[in-house]
């Protein structure tokens, strides 16, 4: 059993981190979860909960968000909590993951400039050597936010944008979801059974009832 940081950034696709926070605990393992500020207010638009501007509900939230048996594996911290293990090397995190992880905590990030947990966080794993995912989530990109990207992968991060496939032909937004929390998984060599894997092409298209294919 592992403790990894997830990271909960500004950036839309907060469904992404809820997805990986609850892969994590299924396959064994201890979370430590912060929101940015920013965070703090994209969240309750788009998963239904508010968390306090500095996400000092988000603990007592945990419960009715993830349900009592994955909450009781997830550890919640304010934002503003610098004092939290995750700010200090010597903490024991495996990894450290900002998913979704919005251009303005990219740029803090590359520049070392950590001015709450989430960026502490991932600039511990970098100076330490550990293991740091960065799930990007913004289009189109710009040349600055390009430039941070291949900075950060010059450091030893992990850039794995949002990008679902469609060769496992997904059937609803939890499938595409999937798809890129697998991903992550995978980056971290952790054991699962999050999305579809490729196979091989299997039965044509035009096999499948569920699609229509033109003549």
């Amino acid at each position: 059993m592992s403790r990894y940081f997830v990271g909960m950034t500004g950036a839309s696709g907060q469904l992404y981190g809820e997805r990986l926070v609850r892969a994590l605990v299924a396959a064994g393992h201890e979370v430590d979860l912060a929101l940015s500020p920013a965070a703090t207010k994209v969240f309750p638009h788009e998963l239904g909960h508010t968390v306090g501007k500095n996400g000092e509900k988000l603990g007592a939230r945990l419960p009715a968000w993830l349900g009592e048996e994955t909450a009781a594996h997830v550890r919640a911290f304010r934002c503003d909590a610098i004092e939290a293990p995750a700010s200090s090397g010597t903490s024991g995190i495996r990894a450290v993951i900002l998913c979704p992880c919005s251009m303005g905590t990219l740029a803090r990030v590359a520049a070392g400039y950590s001015s709450n947990l989430v960026e502490r966080a991932a600039d511990v794993a970098l100076k330490e050597r550990r293991e740091l995912v960065l799930v990007p989530r913004e289009t189109p990109l710009s040349e600055i936010h390009l430039e941070n990207l291949l900075r950060l992968r010059r450091l030893g991060a992990v850039v794995l944008p949002a990008m679902p496939g469609f060769y496992h032909l997904p059937r609803s937004i939890e499938d595409l979801v999937d798809h890129v929390v697998g991903k992550v998984l995978d980056a971290l060599r952790i054991e699962h059974s999050v999305g579809a894997r490729w196979e091989g092409m299997g039965k044509p298209a035009t096999e499948d009832p569920g699609l229509e294919v033109d003549p």
